[in-house]
Parts: structure tokens; C-alpha cells; sequence
């Protein structure tokens, strides 16, 4: 028993229709590839699905542009001065915004000023006046930016100068140094930094009997 005959007409279930033209596009790829084979015919095929799905098949002998330019010449129909005629308006276009934005950046640099009249001096004077206060924002936000920056550093290079000076200390008091100078700031910087500066140290026995057997008080030198 036969196939029913199918009614050609738009399919209005979508889901049937696609089905429908994935399984017919796939049939008319094969016959074109079949025809290019047994016929040595060179074929160019190109479909657009309801969904703007771009699908095509050209014979491996050729290729589509050269299918197009047999087409013009055997109909004598262009295929390309409208496109070609589109592409130099849009090229036109883009030339006169070149133009047009080339002769504002020379008329904001004081050029060009001879064809403007007096409301237009008037506006691009306050384009300029826009303009001086976005570039001075701008500068004073760096400004700010950098003075944040430097404060931060200065606090952190001032933490780690009394981190040093208490280690200083704690040393001090730890191999019993007793500085001549206690409250020198210069002094303290310059033992943290390792400076060549000559300091006086008293060196206080903790044994009390060392004095007695005739060991008083002696001063170093550190250089």
C-alpha cells in the first residue's frame, strides 16, 4: 500500500516544520551532490531555513562567487552594483564624519575659526568651558588619588620606625646597655639603620662583688 499524497502547503506546526526541512534539506544535499557526480555538473545550492539557518552545498570543482559571475553573464543580470553601490554610501558617510569630527578637534585648538558666527563661537566656547572642568576633575582626582597613596606609605614607613626603635630598645635592655642619651630620636635611627656612628654605653656589672674586686664602671664605644 502507497503513501498517501501529501498536500503541498506551509506547515503551521512549527516543530513539524522544522522536522520537515531538516529532513528535506538533507534529501536535496544528497541529490545535488549526486548530480555533481554522475553529471559532472557543477552545482550551487543555498538555503535559508524559517529560522534565517544559512545551509549551502557548491561542487568542489567550483566555488560560489564563480557560480554568481556565470549567472551575470549568461542573464546579464548584476548582481553586484547594488551592493557595490551600497558599500560607496557607506564609505561617503563615514568620510563626512571623519571630516566633521577633524574639523572640530581643529577649531577646539583655536583653528578654523573664519565660517562661525557668533552663536556658534558662543557654543563650542562652552564645549571648551565643559570640557577645562572634566580635564581639572580628572586632575584633582589623581591628585587625590596620589596624596592618599603617599599618606598611606608615610604611616606605614612611621610604624615601622617605632617598631624599630622598640626593638632597639628591648635589646638595650636585654644585654644591659644603657644609652648616655636615652631620648635621642638621631641616635636610635641611626643604631635601627646600622649608620657607622660612634654611641656611648656604660656597662653595669649585675654582680655586685665584681665592683668590689676593683671592676667599676666601663664605657664602650660602638661604631
Amino acid at each position: 500500500m502507497g503513501r498517501g499524497k501529501i498536500e503541498i502547503k506551509k506547515i503551521e506546526n512549527a516543530t513539524n516544520r522544522q522536522v520537515t526541512y531538516s529532513k528535506r534539506r538533507a534529501g536535496i544535499m544528497k541529490k545535488a551532490k549526486e548530480l555533481t557526480v554522475l553529471c559532472d555538473a557543477e552545482v550551487s545550492l543555498i538555503m535559508f531555513s524559517s529560522t534565517n539557518k544559512f545551509s549551502e552545498y557548491c561542487s568542489p570543482s567550483t566555488n560560489t562567487k564563480a557560480i554568481f559571475d556565470r549567472y551575470q553573464n549568461t542573464t546579464g543580470i548584476d548582481l553586484w552594483s547594488t551592493q557595490y553601490e551600497k558599500m560607496q554610501n557607506t564609505l561617503k558617510h563615514l568620510k563626512d564624519i571623519n571630516g566633521n569630527l577633524r574639523k572640530e578637534i581643529r577649531q577646539r585648538m583655536g583653528e578654523d575659526l573664519d565660517g562661525l558666527g557668533v552663536n556658534e563661537l558662543r557654543g563650542l566656547e562652552q564645549n571648551l568651558d565643559e570640557a577645562v572642568k572634566l580635564v581639572r576633575n580628572r586632575k584633582y582626582h589623581v591628585i587625590s588619588t596620589q596624596t592618599d597613596t603617599y599618606k598611606k606609605k608615610v604611616k606605614h614607613t612611621e610604624e615601622a620606625h617605632k617598631k624599630l626603635c622598640h626593638e632597639v630598645e628591648m635589646k638595650e635592655e636585654q644585654y644591659g646597655f644603657v644609652d648616655e642619651d636615652p631620648g635621642s630620636y638621631e641616635g636610635h635611627l641611626a643604631l635601627g639603620n646600622g649608620a657607622a656612628h660612634m654611641y656611648a654605653y656604660r656597662l653595669q656589672p649585675s654582680q655586685p662583688n665584681l665592683q668590689v674586686m676593683g671592676y667599676g664602671i666601663h664605657d664602650l664605644r660602638l661604631a
